[in-house]
C-alpha cells in the first residue's frame, strides 16, 4: 500500500549513504511512502536493480518526549533476529541529519499479507483458526524471550512497570490534550490506586495489533512483527491485554470485532485465546489483574490517539487519516472508564 514517488527528502544523499551498507546497491532510488500507519513515516525503497527495502524515519517538527524512537525499533529487531520471534532483517541505522533530515533505519522488505480486520472476513474458518493460533504462538514466544540473553537487559527498567507507565502516558496525554476528556481524568485518578501486586517483567512490544504483523502470502505463518517503537521491558499481561483489545472494542471504536455476536466461525473466543497463551508461557492469568490491564490498555491507547489527534492539528502527522484516527481517543477513554465502572474483569 504505497503512494506514487514522493519528494519528502532527497533520495540521492540517501543512496550515497546506503552504498556503504548495501552491497551492490545501484542508484537511482525510487522512494514511495506507505499509506498505512500514523506515527513514523515509512517508505518503500527500490534501487535500479529492483531490490526493495523499507525505511522508517522520525517525522519532522516538534515531537513529544520519548516518542518516535526509531533507534529503539532498530535495536530490538536486531536483537530478536536469532529468536523465535519473527522480525525483518535490519540493514542500518542512521542519526546523521544531513542524510534525509531526521534519524532513520532501513530493513529488508518482507513480502506477505497484512490483515486490517481482526474478524478476517477474507479467510475461511480453518484459515482464521490457524492464523490466530500462529499469532498466539508468536506473542507467547516474545514474552518467553530472556532480555538479558539477547542483549536487552538494559532496554527498560525492570519492576514498577504500571506506576511508571501510567505516569508516562498521563504526561503524554496532558502534553497533547486539546479539549477536556472527563473519562481520561477519571482514569488518571483510578489506575494508580489499583495497580496489581504481580510485578513480572518481560520484553514488551507495546503495539501488538494484527496489522503490525506480516503473514506468509499463502500460509498461516507469521513472517515479521513490525512497529517496535513503543517496545520496552514491561509486564507481559499488559502487552497481552492490549493485543486482545479486538475482543473488547468494535470496528468503529478502533479495529475491533466486538460488534460480532457470535464471532465468525474459526475465530477463538477471548477466553480460549488467553488459555492457549497461558499454556504456551506457563503463566496463569489472574482475572482481576487482566481486567485492570484491559482498562490500562484502553487508557494508554486513548493517550496515543490523542497524540495523533494533536499532531494532525499541528500538521506533523504521518498519515492523511490521522485526524480521523485521533478523534477516536474520546470513545476509547470512555470505553476504558466503562470497564472500571462495571468492574468486569472476567475473560470473555
Amino acid at each position: 500500500m504505497s503512494t506514487p514517488p514522493v519528494q519528502d527528502f532527497d533520495a540521492d544523499p540517501l543512496a550515497d549513504y546506503l552504498r556503504g551498507h548495501v552491497e551492490g546497491l545501484k542508484a537511482p532510488l525510487r522512494v514511495e511512502r506507505f499509506s498505512g500507519g500514523q506515527s513514523n513515516p515509512t517508505y518503500l525503497l527500490t534501487d535500479a536493480r529492483g531490490q526493495r527495502y523499507v525505511l522508517r524515519k522520525k517525522p519532522p517538527g516538534a515531537l513529544l518526549p520519548s516518542a518516535h524512537a526509531v533507534d529503539r525499533e532498530y535495536r530490538v529487531m536486531k536483537a530478536l533476529a536469532a529468536t523465535d520471534v519473527p522480525v525483518a532483517q535490519m540493514v542500518c541505522y542512521c542519526d546523521e541529519p544531513q542524510v534525509i533530515g531526521t534519524p532513520f533505519y532501513v530493513m529488508e522488505f518482507v513480502q506477505g499479507r497484512i490483515f486490517w480486520d481482526p474478524a478476517l472476513p477474507e479467510l475461511a474458518p480453518a484459515e482464521r483458526s490457524a492464523l490466530y493460533d500462529e499469532m498466539n504462538r508468536v506473542v507467547a514466544a516474545l514474552h518467553r524471550v530472556d532480555p538479558q540473553a539477547v542483549g536487552l537487559g538494559d532496554y527498560g527498567r525492570p519492576g514498577n512497570f504500571f506506576a511508571r507507565q501510567i505516569k508516562r502516558w498521563t504526561g503524554q496525554y496532558q502534553a497533547s490534550a486539546t479539549e477536556p476528556l472527563p473519562a481520561m481524568d477519571a482514569l488518571i485518578d483510578w489506575l494508580p490506586a489499583h495497580i496489581p501486586a504481580d510485578d513480572r517483567t518481560a520484553l514488551f512490544h507495546g503495539d501488538l495489533r494484527l496489522d503490525n504483523m506480516i503473514f506468509h502470502p499463502s500460509e498461516p505463518r507469521l513472517l515479521a512483527v513490525l512497529d517496535w517503537e513503543l517496545s520496552t521491558l514491561g509486564h507481559p499481561l499488559a502487552d497481552l491485554a492490549y493485543h486482545a483489545l479486538p475482543w473488547r472494542l468494535t470496528a468503529a471504536q478502533f479495529r475491533g470485532m466486538a460488534q460480532h455476536d457470535p464471532l465468525p466461525a474459526g475465530l477463538p473466543s477471548e477466553r480460549e485465546y488467553l488459555r492457549r497463551y497461558a499454556q504456551r508461557t506457563g503463566q496463569a492469568i489472574d482475572p482481576a489483574d487482566y481486567g485492570f490491564c484491559v482498562a490500562y490498555s484502553m487508557f494508554r491507547l486513548a493517550a496515543i490517539l490523542q497524540g495523533i489527534w494533536k499532531r494532525s492539528l499541528d500538521g506533523t502527522a504521518a498519515s492523511a487519516q490521522a485526524r480521523e484516527t485521533g478523534a477516536k481517543a474520546r470513545g476509547i477513554a470512555e470505553a476504558a472508564w466503562q470497564q472500571v465502572q462495571t468492574r468486569s474483569p472476567q475473560v470473555r
